[in-house]
């Protein structure tokens, strides 16, 4: 019980340094007259050394990982966030080692890494140290990064020379990580402030990321605008036969500066969005979507329905792949299905249909689709129209289905004639779909996609990199359920994305998609 108690009690110091500092200081703390009281027990604990202290009856662990100068910052920060890891009970507590005060622009290095990995927080509980025996030089002054590093700390710095002041020099030690922990928490650092710091990381990054696109995009705005009074200038020194040239460029000009206007609208709707999303997964709200919806006093009407519209090629899985989410939508997978036999082939999808389904308290429209080319490589407009129609009031996301290892020139001609047919905006709200059509699970969806033709990994990058993979084989399913709920969380993120619109279609009126729709709700029978 009596060990229980001690080893509650231990203090434990990570001791951040370069990995030959480590040696010296163990050296410097062996070496000390004997009949101080002062214990020095050297042991490891799997890639950590470790150096247990004893001091008055009062122990102090040290604990170090192997830190070379050759490490990238991200290997330095894994080890430190192993180290910390693999402390059980007691306070724990970080401990900066420098040579002879030197803090250069390695030790710095290693301050940012332990901040970023670990939070502001970690300043609270972090020493600093000067180790000032068998170092070529002691410096006298401080310098101002390490002074205002000292700072931060609250002045925790304190000197080891070794005998014959070791003990004395431990015992100081010992104090100031007493009254730190007095003052900042007994507890010592924790893994929820690490956990914390985690999230606050993930958190910044994706914020960071969208606000550097809408810094972009303002940066082109105004790199556009330039453009603009150059030509204006030009304009003014043209002669009068080139009066109506002028005016269809600044038509051109007009259209174009509209069409960068919607880009930053989008963008600053996603950084929005993605704010709100956010705040709700925090709050542990429900779904942004259906929480606005709600909140307009909208049930289950047309307006809160997600439509998707499934392209590819004949023989690319969109009808297998679109009966498989009907399936498993709404159902979970049971090992006692019956094992299906071998079955007819189906035959090619031939005209336009949608299908609902629900899942997790939202709908689902899915709008099935033949091939939008003809033999001839033209659109097919009675198709186009169609599946717009169906998709009423949407279409919101569109799944480009292809058959794993199939990459076909028909395909590369579909792919480049989407932005015409749909509009420029059609990746935006796009996800790819891999198919494999005989369970095949041998290899990942990511190791298809590192091994397919370049044309495609273009293709998903302009998707914004959004895939997924679905076993449409009728053998086995097992994994079809989780597949299918992965997807639809992806619907639902890119959904959010756009702040639940719908894609904007120019094309064709949106009174003669709904008559259209109407006029074949009645030919179905519906």
């Amino acid at each position: 019980m009596g060990d229980d108690n001690a080893a509650e009690m231990k203090r434990t110091l990570v001791v951040v340094c370069w990995d030959p500092l480590w040696s010296s200081l163990t050296s410097v703390l062996e070496d000390n007259p004997g009949g101080e009281g002062i214990g020095v027990a050297l042991s490891s604990a799997g890639p950590y050394r470790v150096c247990d202290v004893t001091v008055d009856q009062r122990s102090l662990r040290l604990l170090s990982v192997a830190l070379g100068k050759d490490s990238n910052p991200e290997a330095i920060g894994r080890a430190l966030d192993g180290c910390f890891r693999s402390v059980g009970r007691g306070a724990v507590m970080f401990l900066l080692l420098l040579r002879g005060g030197q803090y250069t622009e390695e030790e710095e290095e290693l301050v940012w890494v332990l901040r970023e990995r670990f939070g502001p927080e970690v300043l609270r509980f972090l020493l600093v140290a000067s180790l000032e025996r068998d170092t070529v030089v002691v410096v006298d002054v401080l310098d101002d990064g390490l002074l205002e590093l000292i700072r931060l700390c609250d002045g925790r710095f304190c000197r080891v020379t070794g005998a014959p002041a070791t003990r004395v020099e431990l015992a100081a030690l010992h104090e100031v990580v007493e009254r730190t922990l007095q003052e900042n928490g007994a507890g010592g650092y924790s893994r929820e402030m690490l956990g914390e710091a985690g999230r606050r990381n993930t958190e910044d990054t994706a914020m960071g990321l969208l606000t550097e696109k809408l810094l972009r995009a303002e940066e082109q705005q105004e790199a556009f605008r330039e453009k603009v009074r150059q030509r204006e200038e030009e304009r003014g020194r043209e002669l009068e036969a080139l009066k109506r040239r002028q005016e269809e460029e600044r038509k051109s000009e007009a259209e174009e500066n509209s069409r960068y206007q919607e880009r930053k609208k989008s963008l600053e709707e996603a950084v929005r969005s993605h704010a709100f999303m956010v705040q709700l997964e925090m709050n542990g709200a429900p779904d942004p979507f259906n929480l606005s919806l709600s909140c307009l006093g909208v049930q289950d009407d047309e307006t809160r329905k997600t439509s998707i519209i499934l392209l590819g090629l004949s023989g690319s899985g969109k009808t297998s792949a679109m009966n498989l989410i009907l399936r498993r939508a709404d159902q979970r997978y049971s090992p006692r299905d019956p094992h299906p036999g071998p079955k007819e082939p189906r035959p090619a999808t031939t005209r336009c249909h949608g299908k609902e389904v629900r899942h997790r308290g939202q709908r689902f429209l899915l709008v099935d689709t033949p091939e939008l080319l003809d033999e001839d490589g033209a659109e097919d407009l009675e198709v186009v129209k169609d599946c717009l129609a169906l998709a009423l009031p949407g279409p919101h996301v569109f799944l480009l289905v292809f058959q794993t290892g199939r990459y076909t020139q028909g395909e590369a001609e579909l792919l480049a004639q989407l932005p015409k047919t749909f509009g420029p905006q059609v990746l935006e709200h796009s996800i790819v779909v891999f198919t494999r059509a005989h369970d095949q699970t041998s290899r990942s969806v990511e190791r298809h996609m590192a091994d397919a033709p370049a044309a495609l990994q273009e293709m998903v990058r302009r998707c914004g990199s959004r895939y997924h993979g679905l076993n449409v084989g009728e053998s086995r399913s097992a994994l079809s359920f989780p597949q299918v709920k992965d997807l639809l969380a992806g619907v639902r993120r890119l959904v959010a994305s756009h702040a639940g619109e719908p894609m904007a279609s120019r094309r064709f009126p949106t009174e003669e998609l709904r008559k259209r729709k109407e006029r074949r709700n009645v030919e179905d029978g519906f």
